[in-house]
């Protein structure tokens, strides 16, 4: 056993990506361990991308939970549209358009990020979306293979604005030939991703690579068991929770195809479920987000530490 190939890998969740970036705030100032140098590739989806770049880019995760906090309610400003009855406003809209408008998310990333190109980050980035015009997935990189220069010329902001784009929520994003959507749809999990990139592209060995993966809640029950609804996307499916649905077998499939690839040793999750639905725009629960990320980082502070801090697989 050798010296481990530390990966970072945050999942999409929206609004509740706050959860990873306060988790990763209190690894940075409370074990005082610098996330940039530590982690040899970061991965990010949706939400996640946000975060897994300002990793790669220096910027201090501290920044990045105050980003949420001042611009998650801007952000998650609904469209005009004109319709008297309020409940049935929220049903029809996502019907015929995206909620939200990516231009005020497209700001704050310009801000954050400047006109910085992933082949300027030297660290192994991973940024899942989804090519809706060729019915394929599509991860955009930095300039870590020599071999793999398609993205090296992207701006980092429109980047991780592809992988945010969250269908219903955000229209899709251009860059170049490519109309991309939410990696989410098949990578809001990106651990599965990156670890077999950084054997296929760096040639790491799969017995040294380590994964710390942090998610953003699951629901325990989404639907319950009543099937006497009428099964229609909006009175059975019910539009975002159908979304959110998605999301979360995901992320637990890929967290699930990797406990049976990695040992145990070999990776550490962060991650929390909740009695309640978790929407992926409702900014009015941020505190309680932040508050359930200090709690479970106080109590797995420890463990934490010993996992990222480890110089040998399964020290």
């Amino acid at each position: 056993m050798g010296k481990p190939f530390k990966i970072l890998s945050i999942d999409g969740g929206g609004i509740r990506g706050i959860y990873p970036a306060h988790v990763l705030r209190c690894i940075e100032e409370r074990l005082q361990i610098n996330l940039f140098e530590t982690f040899d590739m970061i991965a990010g989806t949706s939400t996640g991308s946000i975060i897994a770049a300002g990793v790669a880019t220096g910027v201090a995760a501290s920044e990045i939970v105050e980003m949420y906090i001042e611009h998650g309610e801007r952000i998650f400003k609904r469209k005009r549209f004109l319709w008297p009855n309020k409940k049935q406003r929220s049903m029809i809209q996502p019907m015929l358009n995206s909620v939200y408008d990516s231009d005020y998310l497209g700001s704050v990333l310009k801000n954050v990020f400047q006109e910085k190109q992933l082949g300027e980050i030297e660290k192994p980035l991973l940024l899942p979306s989804t090519d809706i015009g060729n019915g394929c997935v599509h991860i955009l990189k930095s300039g870590y293979s020599t071999d793999f220069t398609r993205d090296n010329n992207v701006l980092v902001k429109d980047a991780v604005l592809a992988s945010c784009s969250a269908p219903t929520y955000f229209d899709p994003h251009k860059i170049d030939h490519y109309l991309l959507a939410d990696g989410g749809l098949w990578a809001n999990n990106p651990a599965l991703a990156a670890v077999i990139d950084a054997q296929k592209r760096l040639g790491v060995i799969q017995s040294d690579i380590q994964v710390l993966s942090i998610g953003t809640g699951h629901s325990k029950t989404m639907y319950g068991t009543d099937n006497s609804r009428n099964w229609g996307l909006v009175n059975g499916w019910r539009n975002k929770e159908f979304i959110s649905f998605i999301l979360s077998l995901q992320s637990q499939s890929a967290m699930n195809y990797l406990k049976l690839q990695l040992r145990p040793d070999q990776i550490k999750r962060i991650d929390f479920e909740s009695d309640l639905p978790l929407p992926l725009d409702d900014f009015s629960k941020m505190d309680d987000l932040i508050t359930k990320a200090d709690h479970d980082f106080t109590h797995d502070s420890a463990a934490i530490r010993q996992f990222i801090s480890a110089t040998e697989i399964g020290e």
